[in-house]
């Protein structure tokens, strides 16, 4: 499996692949597929942190950073991390994940956050956001939002979390 930057040419594999992953997820509002395609458009769009997993020619999985601000600092908002049904549970979310925050990094972000799961993204160095002092911008289980920082020696920041008005937040 490689993971490489997303192309032109993967936009309707990963259309369908982040919808048939959301299709049975346990939250979702049914329109993943179409927020990856506007935020593509936006400019909190970063196309080197638009990735996919792909093994012998078939894309299995799909991640996307997108710009925000938290208190008058650019950081990042995973959303969303998509595998495709029948893979899911084999590291390659993880990849993804792993090799997104590398090359964050390596552009100069300092952290990112995510709404999803308190039992997966802890796994992958999530931990509740307000430990940062960054929070939601809208009501959320405090468990649910969190952040990661991006290497070791992060500065300190703090605010709230301005997503780009693609995500219909804040």
């Amino acid at each position: 499996m490689i993971i490489r930057q997303e192309e032109a040419k993967d936009y309707e594999a990963v259309y369908s692949l982040v919808k048939s992953a959301f299709d049975s997820a346990e939250h979702s509002d049914g329109n993943e597929q179409d927020l990856v395609n506007a935020l593509r458009n936006s400019s909190s769009f970063i196309s080197q942190l638009s990735l996919v997993a792909e093994h012998d020619g078939e894309i299995l999985g799909h991640i996307l950073f997108t710009a925000v601000d938290i208190g008058g600092s650019t950081q990042l908002a995973l959303a969303p991390l998509s595998v495709k049904p029948g893979r899911q549970r084999q590291g390659i979310g993880k990849a993804l994940i792993q090799e997104g925050h590398k090359r964050a990094g390596e552009l100069g972000y300092s952290y990112s956050v995510v709404l999803g799961s308190e039992t997966y993204y802890p796994k992958m160095g999530y931990l509740p956001a307000e430990r940062y002092g960054i929070q939601s911008p809208v009501d959320v289980p405090k468990e649910n939002f969190m952040a990661c920082p991006l290497g070791k020696g992060v500065p300190n920041i703090s605010g709230v979390v301005q997503y780009a008005k693609e995500f219909g937040i804040g």
